[in-house]
């Protein structure tokens, strides 16, 4: 599982060292695409395989699936982290999550995100109070 914050810095030449303690799941291969909320998605590849082909498997009648599925795939990028760990982020994957140097990761159980430093912030900003007084709603019934 992915769990935990971390905040690497972004080099000069896009490349992103991952944490350590998911180098070795990550070391086969993975799959940066576009996230949601404007972040970056990292998926282990049979992970990623998984969602494609669930995703796939939409009816492209709706055009909200079409436009999901087209960016998913548009957008994905096979990585495998070099001897240090680092990955290179496209530039247009750093266009999309808006990244500086300044970067963090979070473990987002079956995937990491990629996140500027700034905009984790202010996510966390406007969403702690949600976190903290949720409820076992439609969304989380079942996890609360």
């Amino acid at each position: 599982m992915f769990l935990g914050t971390y905040t690497p810095k972004l080099d000069d030449k896009g490349r992103l060292t991952l944490p350590a303690k998911f180098r070795e799941e990550l070391a086969g291969g993975l799959m940066v695409t576009k996230g949601q909320d404007h972040s970056l998605a990292v998926y282990p590849r049979e992970e990623f395989a998984s969602r494609a082909r669930k995703a796939a498997a939409v009816s492209r009648t709706n055009p909200d699936a079409r436009a999901f599925i087209r960016n998913l795939a548009a957008s994905a990028d096979e990585q495998r982290p070099d001897g240090h760990g680092r990955i290179t982020l496209s530039a247009a994957h750093r266009e999309y999550a808006h990244l500086s140097k300044e970067c963090v990761v979070v473990g987002s159980v079956d995937f990491l995100e990629i996140w500027d430093a700034g905009a984790w912030a202010e996510y966390q900003a406007q969403t702690e109070d949600a976190y903290s007084t949720a409820d076992a709603d439609d969304v989380l019934a079942g996890l609360l």
